[in-house]
C-alpha cells in the first residue's frame, strides 16, 4: 500500500494525481483507528528501545508540509508512548544570521542522528528549496545544485547507518483554509495564527510547484518521499506512524549480547 505514496524515482511529481482526503489506512470506525494507533505506539517504543540498546543504526523522519498540515499534531500523536528520553525534535525555523553566514546545511548537520537515535525533522533543509524558492530568493540554477547537494547528504547519513523516512503532509486548500479560520475564531488558538500566514497562503499555487520539483528531484532509493494524504488528522498520524514501524522493523534491530561475567551474579 506504501508504494502508491511513495514518490516514483527519476519521474516528475504530479500532487493532482494524489488525493489529500484519501484514508487508506484508516479502518472503518473512529474507534478501530484509535486502538490501531495505541498498539502502533507501544510497538515504536519498543522499537525505539532496541534501537538505542542497540547503539549502532539512527534513525532520521522528515516532516514536511504546508502550513497547518499538522506536523506538530503528528508528533504529539505518533510518539505518544515512547519514552520522551528516546526521541528528539529539531524544529526549523528562519535562519539566524550565524546560520545565514554558512552554507544552507550547516544548521542541519549538527542535529542529525547519532548512534541509537531517532530524531524527526519538524520542517527541515528541504525549506531552503522551498520557500527561498517560491520567494525567488534564489534562482532555478541554485535550486538545482542545492537538490544534488541534500542528495549527497543524505546519501552521507545513509551510508553512516541512517535510515531516512521523509513524509510529505499533503493537505488541500480548502482544508488549510478551515484550519486557518479554526485558529481565528478559536481565541485559545489565536497564539498559532500570524498574518503571514495568510500571505504565504496567497502563494499556494506557487508551493504546490515548489514541493512538486523539490519531492521529484530528491526522492530516492535510500531517501525516499512518501506523499502522505493529510486531510483527515487521523489518518495521516496512522500512515505516518505505520511507515515508521515499517522502517524500524525493517532493520531487524535485536538487543547486544549477553554479558559472560554477569552471569549467576549477586548484588548483595
Amino acid at each position: 500500500m506504501f508504494e502508491k505514496y511513495r514518490v516514483p524515482l527519476g519521474k516528475k511529481l504530479d500532487l493532482s494525481d494524489y488525493d489529500p482526503a484519501d484514508t487508506p489506512f484508516t479502518g472503518e470506525r473512529k474507534g478501530d483507528d484509535k486502538a490501531r494507533m495505541a498498539e502502533l505506539a507501544l510497538k515504536l517504543d519498543e522499537l525505539q528501545t532496541l534501537l538505542h540498546a542497540n547503539s549502532r543504526q539512527r534513525v532520521l523522519l522528515v516532516l514536511q508540509g504546508m502550513d497547518t498540515s499538522g506536523k506538530d499534531s503528528t508528533i504529539r500523536a505518533v510518539f505518544q508512548n515512547v519514552d520522551p528520553l528516546g526521541i528528539r525534535v529539531a524544529n526549523f525555523k528562519s535562519p539566524t544570521p550565524s546560520e545565514l553566514a554558512h552554507d544552507f546545511l550547516w544548521r542541519v548537520h549538527g542535529v542529525v542522528p547519532g548512534a541509537g537515535e531517532l530524531v524527526i525533522f519538524n520542517r527541515s533543509h528541504y525549506e531552503d528549496v522551498l520557500i527561498t524558492r517560491v520567494h525567488d530568493w534564489i534562482d532555478a540554477d541554485e535550486c538545482k545544485r542545492r537538490y544534488t547537494h541534500i542528495n549527497n547528504f543524505e546519501r552521507l547519513l545513509a551510508d553512516n547507518h541512517t535510515r531516512i523516512i521523509k513524509c510529505f503532509l499533503y493537505i488541500s486548500s480548502d482544508e488549510q483554509r478551515k484550519r486557518l479560520q479554526e485558529r481565528i475564531d478559536d481565541p485559545n488558538k489565536h497564539w498559532k495564527f500570524e498574518l503571514n500566514d495568510l500571505k504565504e497562503r496567497s502563494f499556494w499555487p506557487h508551493y504546490t510547484k515548489a514541493y512538486e520539483a523539490a519531492l521529484s528531484a530528491t526522492s530516492t532509493e535510500h531517501a525516499p518521499w512518501y506523499v502522505v494524504p493529510s486531510d483527515v488528522k487521523r489518518h495521516r498520524n496512522l500512515m505516518v506512524a505505520e511507515l515508521l514501524v515499517q522502517a524500524l522493523t525493517e532493520l531487524n534491530l535485536s538487543y547486544p549480547p549477553a554479558r559472560p561475567e554477569l552471569a549467576g551474579m549477586k548484588v548483595g
